[in-house]
């Protein structure tokens, strides 16, 4: 069955100004049923969770349907579902408390692949750092590197699901297994990755699996998912009178209550973007596999088109990415392609994008590169569009 794209593309008024939102990989549009949720949670009216009147039952009702969405999202446990506003900030948050078990000597495993949220956090904690490096040419996380970076005193292995700029995506499993060889826990950041195909915590080895509802289709909030025993183990910096509680303890200040309304429903819509039947973890899987070969189709013809023109550079070529392209322009620095595109209606990011250690592999640091981004709502027109634009440059 073709992936219904007329059909997905009237889900989202934004695409109604013509322009070809390219972007994704920065932050998706959102559809008109996550809209409505948040719009609709207002209206009905909330209250602070814990109240003794409907308004609050409201808001508690909110709270626990998105922890059940999100984890539907991932393959996680509803109880392990940690809400707040990103996921940088709730990497710090979990990088202070797990450190407080460490040692001098103790060690983190970080990659230069990853972005910066999935690196500084962990370089704060004071622990020896050891990296694992990428392959500059073709973009690739060799995974036989990590046999000889962790060891005994490695406590985790931080590594992403998928690269924000090139979109490699490393082998995340053979990883984990590595690290709980070893006794190490892994921080997966799954926040480019959960957009582009089907997600299983559990297969990948994720002690802690972090996601970011802006990326597929929702509001601004972030999530890190986790074995609710593990959680438990955890004792994080929280206000005296806060809910010591699991995953409650771990999430600060009043929750945005309309938004994580918004957040269910930005899981709901994915897990119909194509027909289908069973739970919604099944049809989130049936639907995210489909949306993913259109958006790799569409890769195919992007990718091919920018390899014939010359005055086009592309960094990285893994064998198994998600559909993002990172590439320069000879004589033209990565913001003035993006200020040419955005004149001929195409939207697309330039610069380091917080890939910081990998655009200094690269040694393009300061200048960055033309980020293009597909998700499940771009068409074929979207990329003739950009490919015109970019050829004019020749």
């Amino acid at each position: 069955m073709p992936f219904p794209i007329e059909a997905v593309r009237a889900a989202y008024p934004a695409l109604a100004d013509g322009h070809a939102y390219l972007d994704g990989a920065a932050g998706t549009q959102v559809p008109q049923p996550v809209i409505d949720a948040i719009a609709g949670a207002y209206r009905g009216g909330l209250g602070n969770a814990g109240g003794a009147f409907p308004a609050a039952r409201r808001s508690e009702a909110i709270v626990a349907a998105c922890r059940q969405a999100v984890a539907d999202l991932v393959g996680g446990h509803p109880d392990g579902v940690i809400l707040g506003p990103n996921m940088t900030t709730l990497t710090y948050r979990l990088a202070g408390a797990l450190s407080r078990g460490w040692g001098p000597g103790d060690e983190v495993v970080l990659s230069r692949l990853d972005h910066d949220a999935n690196v500084r956090p962990w370089t704060a904690t004071g622990a020896t750092v050891r990296w694992a490096e990428v392959d500059p040419v073709t973009g690739e996380l060799p995974v036989e590197q990590y046999a000889r970076l962790i060891g005994p005193r490695t406590r985790l292995v931080a590594v992403t699901a998928a690269g924000n700029v090139l979109g490699t995506r490393p082998d995340v499993a053979a990883i984990s297994a590595l690290a709980h060889e070893a006794g190490a826990l892994t921080y997966v950041d799954g926040v480019h990755a959960t957009a582009h195909g089907p997600v299983d915590m559990r297969a990948l080895g994720a002690d802690f699996y972090a996601t970011s509802a802006y990326k597929w289709s929702g509001p601004h909030v972030g999530a890190v998912v986790a074995d609710p025993a593990l959680l438990e183990t955890i004792r994080p910096d929280k206000l005296a009178p806060a809910p010591d509680t699991v995953p409650d303890r771990f999430e600060r200040g009043t929750a945005p209550f309309a938004d994580l309304a918004g957040v269910s429903a930005a899981v709901d819509h994915l897990a119909g973007l194509v027909p289908g039947t069973g739970t919604r973890r099944e049809r989130l899987t049936a639907s995210l596999a489909a949306a993913e070969a259109h958006e790799m189709e569409l890769f195919a013809v992007l990718l091919a088109g920018l390899e014939t023109m010359p005055h086009v550079t592309l960094y990285g070529k893994p064998a198994r990415r998600t559909a993002t392209a990172y590439f320069t322009v000879a004589g033209r620095t990565p913001r003035q392609v993006a200020e040419h595109l955005a004149a001929r209606g195409v939207n697309v990011w330039n610069g380091h994008n917080y890939a910081w250690e990998l655009t200094g592999v690269l040694g393009i640091r300061e200048s960055g590169a033309v980020r293009v981004g597909l998700v499940h709502y771009n068409d074929r027109s979207d990329v003739d569009r950009l490919l015109e634009g970019v050829a004019e440059l020749r």
